[in-house]
C-alpha cells in the first residue's frame, strides 16, 4: 500500500456472497475514488479487521449464512461504538433492519442493490465518520494541551481562538472580549481563567445590567455598616470575594460612568475604597470584561471613558458568529445533542442528513445559543430515534423550486419515495450551491472556499462527487 492509499478512508464490505463482494468492490473502486475498499466473508473476519485496521465505515448483510449480522453489529459496537454501519437486507426482512438501527447502526439499504443510492449513502456515511474522527481528534488535542472543555470546533477561526485563549492565560493583563450575543464569551472567560496560575482561586462572574444601576456600585466594592440608611452590616463586595482570583465584568458597556470612575482606580492602583470605609483595601483580581457594544462609538458618544477602554483592552479577544465557523455546525449540534440527552434522560438520537444540510445552512443570527435552543426543542418534540428537519422548526435550506417537490406537489404525479426525493433535493442544493459559488468566484476555487467557509480540499472534494469543472465557470 503506497502513502496516498494509506491515507484513504477504509471501507468493510461484509457478505458471505463471492460475487457480490467481488461486484461491490470493483464499482466502488470506481464510484468512490476518493476510498478505499476491503472485504470480509463472515463477521469474525470482518472483526479481526476491524480490530487491526482503521475502518471508517462498514457495509454488512444481516443475513449470511449461519453468521447472525446483528450479533457482528452488537460486538462492532462494543469494540468501537461510533464506528458508522450500514446494514444490507432483504425486502422480507425489514423489521431486522429497523432493529440494527436501534442496536447502533447508522443506516440500512434493501435488496436488490441499487448503486446509485448506495453510493450516494456510502459517500454521506465516510462524511460522518470524518467528521466524528475530526472531532475525536481535536477534543483529544485540546484535553492534552489545555482545559476547554466547553469548546467545540476545528475551523481556523476557533483554532486561533484557543491559541489566544491559551496566551492570554499565560499572562495577568487585562482581558476584553468582544463578541455579538449567544457566542460564547461566559465560556471564553471561564476557560481563561481555568488555564491560569488563578485557576483554583474564585471565579465571579457579574452580569452588570441585571443589577440595578443603584446597587451596582456597593455589590462591585462592598460597604462599611452604616454607609446608607439599611447597611446594617458589612457587604464584602464582588471584587474582595474574588480575591486572589478572576473577576469577569460582563456587558461592561453598560456601567454608569460614576462606576467607571471607580473601577479605573482598582485598575490602575488595585485597591479599592468601600462605601462608609475610612481607607482604602489592597487586593489582587485580574479583571476580564465583555461586550457586545460598540465601546468605539459609546466613547464618542461620552458614555463611556476612554482612559478605562485602553485600561480593560490590553489583551483583546473576538468572539466568531457561528456564520464564521459554520463548518463547526455538525460538530457543534452533534455536541449539544448528546448534552441534550443527558438533561432529559431520553435514548440515543441523531440527526438525519437533511436535518444536517438544514443546520448547516440556516445564518444563525443567535448564534451558538440559538443553535442549542434548535436542538432542545428538536430532542423535545421528536419522538423518533431520527431527528429530521420538521423537527428543527427552522427553515430548511432546500429550494421549493426543486423539481421533485414540485412533481410530488403535483396531485397526478405519482409519490416519490422518501428517500429518493431526499437524496435529490440534497444533490439539487449542492449542485445549485456550488454553481453559485464559482460563478461569483470566477471559477477560482482558492476564492470560492474562502466564501463558503469550506477548505479547499472539502470544496474540491464536493466538485470531483458532482463532476463540477471549476474552468467551466471561468470568463
Amino acid at each position: 500500500m503506497n502513502n496516498q492509499d494509506r491515507d484513504l478512508p477504509l471501507i468493510l464490505l461484509v457478505d458471505d456472497e463471492p460475487d457480490l463482494l467481488t461486484g461491490l468492490q470493483r464499482s466502488f473502486v470506481k464510484r468512490l475514488p476518493d476510498a478505499k475498499v476491503v472485504t470480509a466473508s463472515g463477521g469474525k473476519e470482518a472483526l479481526d479487521i476491524i480490530e487491526q485496521q482503521e475502518i471508517a465505515l462498514v457495509l454488512m448483510d444481516i443475513m449470511m449464512g449461519d453468521t447472525n449480522g446483528l450479533e457482528v453489529l452488537d460486538s462492532i459496537n462494543r469494540m468501537k461504538p461510533d464506528l458508522t454501519v450500514i446494514m444490507m437486507t432483504g425486502y422480507g426482512t425489514i423489521e431486522l433492519a429497523v432493529d440494527a438501527i436501534r442496536r447502533g447502526a447508522w443506516d440500512f439499504v434493501t435488496k436488490p442493490l441499487e448503486l446509485d443510492l448506495l453510493t450516494r449513502m456510502l459517500t454521506k456515511g465516510l462524511e460522518r465518520s470524518r467528521l466524528l474522527n475530526e472531532n475525536k481528534n481535536l477534543r483529544s488535542r485540546i484535553d492534552s494541551e489545555t482545559v476547554m472543555p466547553d469548546f467545540i470546533g476545528q475551523s481556523p477561526a476557533m483554532q486561533q481562538l484557543y491559541k489566544t485563549i491559551q496566551t492570554s492565560a499565560d499572562s495577568e493583563y487585562t482581558v476584553l472580549i468582544r463578541g455579538a450575543s449567544g457566542t460564547g464569551k461566559e465560556i471564553c472567560a471561564r476557560a481563561i481563567h481555568s488555564l491560569s496560575k488563578r485557576a483554583k482561586k474564585p471565579f465571579i462572574m457579574v452580569n452588570c445590567p441585571a443589577i440595578p444601576e443603584h446597587l451596582l456600585e456597593s455589590e462591585l466594592f462592598g460597604y462599611r455598616k452604616g454607609a446608607f440608611t439599611g447597611a446594617d452590616r458589612d457587604h464584602a463586595g464582588l471584587f474582595i470575594q474574588a480575591n486572589e482570583g478572576t473577576i469577569c465584568l460582563d456587558e461592561i458597556g453598560d456601567i454608569p460612568v460614576s462606576v467607571q470612575i471607580k473601577l479605573l482606580r482598582v485598575l490602575q492602583e488595585q485597591e479599592l475604597k468601600q462605601l462608609g470605609a475610612e481607607t482604602s483595601t489592597k487586593i489582587d483580581v485580574r479583571i476580564i470584561a465583555s461586550t457586545n457594544a460598540d465601546l468605539e462609538s459609546k466613547i464618542r458618544e461620552g458614555i463611556f471613558r476612554e482612559d478605562l477602554f485602553y485600561r480593560l483592552a490590553v489583551l483583546t479577544l473576538r468572539m466568531p458568529f457561528l456564520q464564521e465557523i459554520a463548518e463547526d455546525v455538525p460538530l457543534l449540534a452533534d455536541h449539544f445533542l448528546k448534552k441534550v440527552q443527558r438533561e432529559l434522560g431520553v435514548s440515543d438520537k441523531s440527526f438525519s442528513q437533511a436535518a444536517l444540510e438544514t443546520l448547516f445552512s440556516h445564518n444563525w443570527p443567535g448564534n451558538i445559543r440559538e443553535l442549542q435552543n434548535v436542538i432542545r426543542r428538536a430532542v423535545l418534540f421528536c419522538n423518533d430515534s431520527i431527528i429530521d428537519v420538521q423537527h428543527l422548526m427552522i427553515e430548511s435550506p432546500l429550494s421549493v423550486s426543486d423539481p421533485v417537490l414540485n412533481q410530488n406537489q403535483n396531485q397526478d404525479a405519482p409519490i416519490i419515495p422518501y428517500k429518493d426525493a431526499k437524496d435529490s433535493c440534497l444533490d439539487t442544493f449542492t449542485r445549485q450551491y456550488v454553481h453559485t459559488l464559482l460563478t461569483k468566484s470566477n471559477g477560482n476555487v482558492s476564492q470560492a472556499a474562502r466564501l463558503s467557509h469550506l477548505t479547499r480540499a472539502a470544496l474540491q472534494k464536493i466538485m470531483r462527487r458532482y463532476d463540477i469543472d471549476g474552468n467551466q465557470f471561468r470568463q
